[in-house]
């Protein structure tokens, strides 16, 4: 008996069982998960059977009586077999709060020793839904080449657009007053007209869609960055609730079950 024939055989009938139990250890729950939307509505997600593990629950056989009938041994002799090897398995998973299966999922134990369970992502134990894939309810979704694309495009407009107003009404330079100043020299008067020359033409090159744009995106960064630390915070002083925003129930459920 080793980890990876014992993942075989519990793969192999949770194709037909609701149930698995695992003598002195628990059982693997197989459920339906129906059609659901996800993306804002946009993704439509097809049927699958989801696996979940309830500790201290094995009341079904049907992993024992199939390894008798595999093996050619009688149905107390195989039990046997499979609890000494599941009550190593357990105490790995105490020590070390891991155990995979493979093809299945990893078998993992809190602080609190805990068992839960991390299908996965590529287990496939409803053969009905073979074919069904998520279907997109939008037309097209833009890649980020298309989007750095048409950014591109829109600065060189607003570039252009600018470059055309300068060429098409040349900016008129003020006139540099006779009253000689009392605290300015000659050459501050001449090269104010020039600054405020400077000036203007930085403003069209930076219209105020563009500043508005730049504050907006400062305001959103310090605003996740507020988040973030509130998220931090209360990971240190609930962590309860962070484990309710986490996990869904049903995962809460597995995870604090004694």
């Amino acid at each position: 008996m080793d980890i990876s024939l014992l993942s075989k055989m519990i793969g192999q009938l949770l194709l037909d069982h609701e149930e698995v139990g695992l003598p002195g250890l628990g059982a693997f729950m197989a459920e339906m998960v129906p059609a659901s939307f996800s993306d804002k509505g946009y993704t439509i997600n097809p049927p699958y059977r989801r696996v979940t593990f309830i500790p201290s629950r094995s009341e079904d056989d049907s992993l024992v009586s199939l390894y008798s009938e595999s093996n050619g041994i009688d149905y107390d002799q195989s039990k046997a077999i499979l609890q000494h090897f599941l009550e190593e398995a357990k105490k790995e998973l105490l020590e070390k709060k891991l155990v995979v299966f493979p093809g299945l999922g990893r078998l993992r134990s809190t602080r609190q020793n805990n068992f839960f369970f991390i299908t996965d992502e590529d287990l496939d134990i409803f053969p009905d839904g073979f074919g069904l894939a998520a279907v997109s309810l939008k037309n097209h979704v833009e890649t980020r080449e298309e989007v750095q694309s048409k950014v591109e495009e829109l600065v060189s407009l607003v570039e252009g657009s600018a470059t055309v107003e300068e060429d098409a009404a040349p900016m008129e330079i003020p006139e540099i007053p006779l009253v000689e100043p009392a605290d300015e020299t000659i050459e501050e008067v001449v090269a104010e007209p020039e600054v405020k020359i400077e000036k203007v033409r930085r403003e069209r090159h930076f219209p105020k869609w563009l500043k508005v744009t730049l504050v907006t995106i400062l305001i959103v960064a310090a605003v996740a960055a507020v988040a973030l630390a509130t998220f931090v915070v209360l990971a240190q002083a609930a962590p309860d609730f962070i484990d309710s925003i986490l996990y869904t129930p049903e995962e809460l459920r597995i995870i604090n079950y004694q």
